[in-house]
């Protein structure tokens, strides 16, 4: 029982505020339980952003959303994992990244992350050439976009970043789905490309639960398409909450469980 996706941005860094992620990652029965941060939390990422506040449409947004991020700095975070790791708790726990890939920012990406201080990082696709997606705000957007385009350029970003070689997995592979628009075409052949590429690299794929415990989507995890294709290329497919408070560490992970296993016999018949 893996929970590979729990943030801990909502709290201090102390040992009492993680102490709640252990505690509720025990009454859910996971054995191993990864919390992370966003890039967007720490100051040394600040410049990664740059071209976020110049989308045309939701600029003005975007960069009033920019002026409450990046508070802390990445050593605060170091040090605090540093010593939080000194703790014994009954059920493993790792510490890391979940990094916004940026394609034209992947030297420094790779430069922050190079000591080597993570037990794991996560890449992420969260904007779309300046468009955050996912950003309730942002749905008008989506009303009058070109969605296979949107569709096109997010798996294209994906693609990349697990080609980059940065990052041991890569967070909900599937999340542009988020406000329920659909392309016109069919992804087969791109959900092809990403597992072959996720294969080739050796990166794992979530099956994140974010989208239906925080946006209240109708699909748990990964549609059963993409979650085939990773299946039938041997991907790594990891079971994550996404939980952003302790009290959703764990939450679905059983039943995404289940919905894996059930995919895996149905493939073997």
């Amino acid at each position: 029982m893996l929970d590979a996706h729990a943030h801990i941005e909502r709290g201090s860094y102390t040992k009492e505020w993680i102490d709640q992620f252990v505690q509720e990652a025990q009454n859910t029965g996971i054995h191993e339980l990864h919390l992370l941060e966003h890039s967007f939390r720490f100051v040394e990422f600040r410049h990664l952003y740059n071209g976020v506040g110049q989308h045309k449409e939701a600029g003005k947004y975007q960069r009033k959303w920019l002026a409450t991020k990046f508070p802390l700095s990445l050593e605060a975070y170091k040090a605090f994992v540093t010593k939080i790791r000194k703790v014994q708790y009954p059920i493993e726990v790792k510490y890391g990244l979940e990094i916004c890939y940026f394609p034209e920012h992947e030297r420094e990406i790779r430069e922050l992350v190079s000591d080597g201080d993570w037990d794991f990082l996560t890449g992420s696709i969260h904007w779309i050439d300046g468009f955050g997606f996912d950003h309730p705000k942002n749905i008008p957007i989506w009303q009058k976009s070109d969605v296979d385009m949107l569709y096109h350029r997010y798996y294209e970003l994906m693609i990349q970043a697990v080609r980059s070689n940065i990052f041991d997995f890569i967070a909900h592979p599937d999340s542009i789905k988020c406000f329920n628009y659909y392309p016109t075409f069919d992804l087969n052949n791109i959900y092809i490309d990403l597992g072959k590429a996720a294969k080739k690299h050796r990166v794992s794929m979530e099956f994140n639960n974010g989208l239906f415990i925080n946006y209240g989507h109708k699909e748990l995890g990964l549609n059963q398409k993409l979650l085939e294709i990773f299946i039938r290329e041997n991907i790594n497919v990891i079971t994550a909450s996404d939980a952003h408070k302790p009290e959703d560490v764990g939450k679905c992970i059983r039943e995404a469980k289940e919905v894996i296993q059930e995919c895996c016999t149905r493939m073997r018949r």
